[in-house]
């Protein structure tokens, strides 16, 4: 089989890089162009110096002109930019965006969200938002893949079963994620000194976070009735990693048990997902540098309510990773190809 030649753009980001550190091992790809700004004529080594081994290209410039050199274009831009490459794609391009470009529907909502007219609405219905263990195969039907947040994923995979179910209530559910400073990009490091985010804990974006836009957007779809929650992040002193507590009230005729089986059944093919002993205690120590999702379903002193704990990487499953997955899905590739 003949490699797929691809393109990154936003190469030098920390999804970026963790991108490519997974692409060089996968056996269908090959890394044709790495595209950035302000690093042109450098080489990814120099942001991650376990890159020094390996035969990549040096930083370019993105220009339209090289999309007829690949097959794939994985774009970890700033929110509106893969929009304007969509624009220019051709027939033979395949365009996996890991930003938020083509998560939501409709195009309002993204103004509403993220302050900013899409560049591209009549792209948003040929494009798919993808989250491998639901949408499954529906990527192939599409050449423009829109991977899902990292808070998101850890959030959707473990509700998403639940609510289609019927099991827990769709009333008051509490969503209280802690994420690594990874999750805010390098940017990061331009607003806060190093020992402020080594040391200390914050909320941000309380009730407004932009990822509660697909939240609700997914968790609607799965219903087709009105979902009521609360979804708080927060900011911890480590690298990597996301832990969602989600906090739910189970239906009548449900118990802890009944939420671990629908759990198991729903993802028993999931290679990627697992399902932990009830009250297991999990932290992001388990999944860090691993495509996987952990989830655990806790007791509470109230028989009619459970805690939900989902665990990620934000780098990996809730990024690079995700956008493997859904290439491999789109190609016919091994699943767990560049993954394992």
């Amino acid at each position: 089989m003949r490699k797929l030649n691809a393109l990154i753009a936003g190469s030098t980001g920390y999804i970026g890089v963790q991108l490519v550190k997974l692409l060089v091992r996968h056996k269908n790809v090959n890394i044709k162009y790495l595209c950035g700004n302000t690093s042109v004529g450098k080489k990814l080594s120099f942001f991650d110096k376990s890159l020094k081994s390996k035969k990549l290209p040096k930083i370019i410039n993105y220009n339209n002109k090289l999309l007829k050199n690949v097959d794939l274009i994985f774009t970890a831009l700033p929110n509106g930019e893969a929009q304007a490459i969509s624009k220019n794609l051709l027939k033979t391009n395949t365009l996996i965006d890991l930003a938020a470009d083509f998560r939501l529907k409709k195009s309002s909502e993204y103004f509403r969200w993220y302050k900013q007219k899409h560049k591209a609405i009549y792209n948003i219905k040929k494009s798919i938002y993808a989250l491998p263990e639901i949408t499954g195969k529906k990527v192939t039907n599409y050449n423009i893949i829109g991977c899902p947040g990292c808070y998101p994923t850890s959030v959707l995979l473990p509700l998403i079963p639940l609510i289609q179910k019927k099991s827990i209530s769709t009333k008051n559910i509490i969503i209280d994620s802690k994420s690594g400073y990874s999750g805010a990009g390098r940017g990061i490091h331009k607003k806060h000194k190093k020992e402020i985010l080594n040391e200390s804990l914050s909320a941000y974006g309380l009730g407004f976070h932009r990822h509660n836009s697909e939240i609700d957007q997914e968790l609607k779809d799965s219903t087709k009735s009105k979902i009521n929650f609360i979804f708080t992040p927060h900011l911890v002193p480590m690298f990597r990693g996301i832990l969602s507590t989600i906090y739910v009230n189970l239906r009548p005729g449900y118990s802890i048990k009944k939420i671990q089986f629908i759990l198991k059944q729903f993802h028993k093919k999931n290679r990627f997902v697992k399902i932990l002993n009830n009250n297991s205690l999990i932290s992001t120590n388990d999944v860090v540098n691993s495509n996987n999702c952990f989830i655990s379903v806790c007791q509470t002193k109230y028989k009619n309510k459970v805690i939900i704990l989902s665990a990620i990487d934000n780098l990996i499953k809730g990024g690079s990773g995700q956008a493997i997955q859904n290439m491999n899905l789109k190609f016919g590739f091994d699943k767990n190809e560049g993954l394992r």
